[in-house]
């Protein structure tokens, strides 16, 4: 037994080896079908760790890009919706494309997107529109000379007959509003009133004032009725057109005193800031006749007259200067005439007594010299300021209490003294102690002294 036991196991022993050879077989199958699992898993999963990694910045940077140019090229072959403004604020709505240079805002209190054109936009969309949907082409070489002028052509006959409707539209309302001159004068006529224009009425005085068969008080009259109208620059100048004025002139040879005083004030009233008719009435010999009735004997009345025509001519200024002048020499002539009587105590030398036949400074203040030479401080010689200067001394205490009333002339004379007073001040720079400014400064300082 103990035998056949152990013959019995060797053969299972023997046995064994055969039978295990299968399963290890079908082990290393298994183990080596595992292996290539997993290595194909490996290297699957580290080809995918390459294409998503974060660390790889190249791709990545390509692939949005990429992405990118796609969504672009989508927009671009996108269809928007252009919204087309005007010069009114319009809603613009989502999703709608404006165009460059239009004004966009947002409204506060709707909350809604509002767009409209500039001023610039409003009037190059005109153009296009002009254009018929021509583009305007802004190279200046396109247009020839010849095309701007014929446009500027086009442009000036527009303007002039939208204007030449305008005037005739206003004329037309104008018209509704008053009536016409003739059907007016016919009305009056009927009423037995007869209308006449400022010519006319010139006209119809010089006619009557030149008439042989118009007595001495009609003529007075009707040189009394042109001197209002000839106040006016266009009436005076219309004497002139039509000869009256010469007739005027012509007048002042009367052997009538009053004619020549009433000559002289039409004329007076005609050289009124109207150099035209002074011109023409120097041409006329008006300035002769007029110093020919001043140094002969006539009338107060009428050399008051003439004075003022003189005073009002042009080119007279020098004249007046002048006279003024031979009154300052004439009224010092006086007063030396009787301190050299006092000196010498003669009781009637033959100067001063013909001094005292005339009197002079009651005579002067009567004619109106007080305000004349006054009014002579305006001239802007300097020599002319210092002969009025003079004049204006010696009248003082004739004219005091004119002078205290003319307001203008206190004006003048503060306006005078800060101009000497700045050009004496230049003389003192200069080193001139007694200069010639300083000296009418000193006039007017000692008129200002008496006047106050």
């Amino acid at each position: 037994m103990p035998l056949g036991c152990r013959a019995g196991s060797r053969r299972s022993l023997t046995m064994a080896p055969q039978g295990l050879l299968p399963s290890r077989m079908a082990l290393r199958g298994m183990l080596l079908g595992l292996l290539m699992v997993s290595c194909f898993t490996f290297c699957r999963s580290h080809q995918n760790s390459k294409e998503f990694a974060l660390t790889n910045p190249e791709k990545s940077t390509t692939k949005e890009t990429e992405r990118k140019t796609k969504a672009k090229e989508e927009l671009d072959t996108e269809v928007l919706e252009v919204f087309h403004p005007t010069h009114e604020w319009q809603a613009l709505q989502p999703g709608q494309a404006v165009p460059a240079g239009s004004h966009v805002r947002l409204n506060l209190q709707t909350g809604a997107r509002e767009v409209k054109l500039q001023y610039g936009d409003k009037i190059q969309n005109n153009l296009k529109e002009s254009k018929k949907g021509k583009r305007l082409d802004i190279n200046t070489n396109a247009y020839t000379s010849q095309d701007l002028k014929s446009a500027l052509a086009k442009l000036k006959k527009g303007a002039e007959m939208e204007s030449s409707e305008e005037d005739k539209a206003r004329q037309a309302e104008v018209k509704q509003l008053f009536r016409p001159i003739e059907e007016l004068k016919k009305d009056f006529a009927e009423l037995n009133v007869v209308i006449e224009t400022d010519m006319q009425i010139m006209v119809r005085l010089i006619n009557k004032f030149n008439s042989s068969s118009s007595s001495l008080e009609e003529k007075i009259a009707a040189l009394f009725d042109l001197e209002y109208h000839v106040h006016q620059m266009d009436n005076a100048q219309d004497l002139l057109s039509f000869g009256g004025l010469q007739v005027v002139i012509n007048a002042l040879n009367s052997t009538e005193p009053l004619v020549k005083e009433y000559a002289a004030f039409v004329l007076g009233a005609a050289f009124s800031s109207n150099p035209k008719v002074q011109v023409e009435a120097i041409e006329g010999g008006a300035l002769q006749k007029l110093l020919v009735i001043l140094a002969t004997k006539q009338p107060l009345a009428t050399k008051k007259k003439v004075l003022r025509s003189l005073v009002q001519e042009k080119g007279t200024e020098v004249l007046a200067v002048r006279v003024v002048t031979l009154l300052y020499d004439l009224i010092t002539e006086k007063m030396f005439a009787e301190e050299e009587a006092e000196l010498t105590r003669e009781t009637s030398p033959e100067k001063l007594q013909q001094y005292r036949q005339v009197h002079l400074l009651p005579g002067l203040r009567e004619q109106g010299w007080c305000a004349i030479t006054a009014s002579l401080l305006a001239l802007p010689e300097h020599d002319a300021r210092e002969k009025v200067l003079q004049t204006l001394g010696t009248l003082l205490a004739t004219c005091q209490d004119h002078y205290r009333q003319d307001a203008q002339l206190s004006r003048t004379l503060a306006s005078l003294q800060a101009e000497y007073q700045a050009l004496a001040a230049l003389e003192l720079q200069d080193g001139e102690e007694e200069g010639y400014f300083q000296e009418l400064l000193g006039s007017i300082n000692s008129l200002l002294q008496g006047l106050r």
